[in-house]
């Protein structure tokens, strides 16, 4: 699933690329990605694109004629840039492309999503905060604003395992499955310690794991071109999607917890004092 530093490298690259620049056509391959119909897609046609801009994990391509076409990846969604598009319209199908926007200079990207669970959503609105998943945002963990007094506010009262707290999109925006693996490892925090239970010195400590590992993932992307970000981002990953590896760290092996629709992964010596944890949903440190 893109994440921030993607989602950002994304706006970085359509900024370069679509800025300044007038839509000829948004064709709508799978009619299930839209989630507004009024304004329609066709209302986009003609309009300069005038800023690209990120909300959490959301895409946000602002037009000069106050449309906003606000995407939303979803886990295995992506966006795939054309130097040159296809010529003539792309056939409805069981394949993978969901929509595709070209230029008036024969440029262009698709919207594509694999696997059978179609949740990319994509929504052409006045106001992105007129998108729910944009209203409901959390404050940005990358904003300038993002002190760690706002950080420990927001833990405070919370009783959820930390892992699942930081992948709560209404606390803090743009963290998901891969880099909360990623941060509560350099924190060297158990992904089940609970929020609320961390001391001021703990709270500093995940602070600056949150900020310095999201940066350095914005760092690596940047300049990146989109089709191979997804590569980028796997490359840089020190524990998530790597059960069965060694620690980069201290070397122990990096153990694996599944649930129904996801997995995390951690390191024992790092993370848990030495003990591995149950792989159900729920669990606590066995003894």
């Amino acid at each position: 699933m893109p994440e921030l530093p993607e989602v950002q490298a994304l706006t970085d690259f359509l900024t370069e690329h679509l800025v300044g620049r007038r839509v000829a056509r948004v064709l709508p391959v799978a009619i299930s990605v839209l989630k507004t119909y009024d304004p329609p897609v066709t209302a986009l046609e003609g309009a300069e694109v005038t800023a690209v801009g990120r909300y959490g994990k959301f895409l946000d391509l602002a037009t000069d004629g106050g449309l906003h076409l606000v995407t939303h990846l979803a886990r295995a969604g992506w966006l795939q840039w054309k130097d040159r598009l296809p010529d003539g319209p792309p056939k409805p199908g069981k394949g993978p492309l969901a929509l595709r926007v070209a230029l008036e200079t024969g440029e262009g990207f698709d919207l594509t999503e694999a696997g059978t669970q179609k949740r990319l959503a994509v929504y052409v609105v006045r106001d992105p905060a007129q998108v729910p998943g944009v209203a409901r945002l959390g404050p940005d963990p990358l904003a300038d604003d993002f002190d760690e007094a706002r950080f420990a506010a927001l833990l405070k009262d919370e009783r959820r395992q930390l892992k699942g707290a930081l992948r709560d999109q209404s606390l803090i925006a743009g963290v998901g499955n891969a880099y909360s693996d990623e941060i509560l490892h350099a924190a060297k925090m158990s992904p089940f310690k609970l929020a609320a239970s961390l001391t001021p010195a703990e709270t500093r400590h995940l602070y600056a794991a949150l900020r310095a590992t999201l940066t350095e993932a914005v760092e690596r992307s940047r300049g990146v071109a989109a089709g191979r970000l997804k590569a980028e981002k796997k490359s840089g990953l020190r524990v998530h999607g790597r059960t069965g590896e060694p620690c980069p760290v201290c070397g122990d092996t990096i153990r694996e917890v599944s649930f129904s629709d996801s997995s995390l992964q951690y390191c024992p010596t790092c993370q848990t004092g030495g003990k591995p944890l149950a792989d159900r949903r729920l669990s606590r440190l066995l003894k």
